[in-house]
């Protein structure tokens, strides 16, 4: 016996093999399955903690402090979050796909790292970290590009801030920015758009931004394809995400739900897994992906 099979959510387990097994499965997934990447994210135990509120829409565009602050962060926390690679969790759900046991994901993270594991159909409900994109135009830049931008643009903050003491004591924040004194933004200069001048913004939505029309339409899409929807690591206290379990109560379709901590779909779920995504995706595997 395995000590998997062996530890108290066995039975659970063993329950959620039998509810996916020959099913078509749509995984929405969620930042739980990136903070065993270290990553952070907002509502996991230990975030709780130290509650951290995120940058608004409304508050980016509309206040020149607080995008000037928002890029300072960001400037900061970009080489330590592009530099996260996929954990255990994220090349277990890249085999489930390869070996015909889930249709593809719906996430709700910004990293890419399902991409970088492997994984071939991810639907980005929220866009990407790794792509800036012109307000007023739509030009998309590289974010590594822009880096290099942000950078020159601030070359002795970047001396005194960006390689000084400061980067390395800062913490890593969920949006891929990180904890900067409030001092340490002054004086900070955001590049423009390079083809019309406009205001750039990660291609990502924000609190308080709807999601694009076409990114939902596509993760409808997938949705529309499976007969199980599994979540792993949402706690699903956003509407974005959490509409699909609506439409899936609806439709008669199981929930099946993966999670360290309470979610908003733990009432309706057929199964619930409380555990570390790191140690049920790839036990999930190695059993749905081998017959059985």
């Amino acid at each position: 016996m395995t000590e998997l099979a062996a530890a108290p959510e066995a039975e659970a387990l063993e329950q959620l093999v039998d509810l996916l097994h020959g099913r078509r499965v749509v995984v929405l997934a969620g930042a739980g399955c990136s903070t065993e990447s270290g990553i952070p994210d907002y509502r996991s135990p230990e975030a709780l903690l130290k509650p951290r509120a995120p940058i608004q829409y409304r508050d980016f565009v509309g206040n020149d402090a607080s995008r000037v602050r928002y890029w300072a962060r960001s400037a900061i926390g970009w080489p330590r979050f592009s530099s996260a690679r996929p954990n255990a969790g994220h090349h277990a759900l890249a085999a489930l796909e390869a070996g015909g046991a889930i249709q593809g994901i719906i996430t709700q993270n910004v990293d890419g790292l399902h991409h970088a594991a492997g994984s071939a159909r991810v639907v980005e409900l929220h866009g990407s970290l790794a792509a800036v994109r012109c307000l007023a135009c739509g030009e998309v830049e590289t974010r590594d590009a822009f880096q290099a931008r942000l950078l020159g643009a601030n070359e002795e903050w970047a001396e005194r801030i960006y390689r000084g003491t400061v980067a390395g004591e800062v913490q890593s924040a969920p949006d891929g920015d990180a904890e900067l004194p409030s001092w340490a933004a002054e004086a900070f200069q955001v590049p423009a758009c390079r083809a019309c001048g406009g205001m750039l913004k990660p291609d990502v939505v924000f609190f308080g931004e709807n999601v694009p029309a076409a990114w939902v339409e596509d993760a409808w899409r997938l949705f529309g394809e499976g007969e199980v929807l599994l979540v792993a690591g949402s706690s699903l206290t956003v509407y974005s995400g959490r509409r699909f379990i609506y439409r899936a109560q609806q439709d008669g379709v199981p929930i099946a739900v993966i999670n360290v901590g309470p979610t908003r779909a733990d009432e309706c779920a057929a199964v619930k897994v409380e555990g570390r995504l790191g140690t049920v995706l790839p036990h999930l595997a190695s059993v749905l992906t081998v017959p059985r």
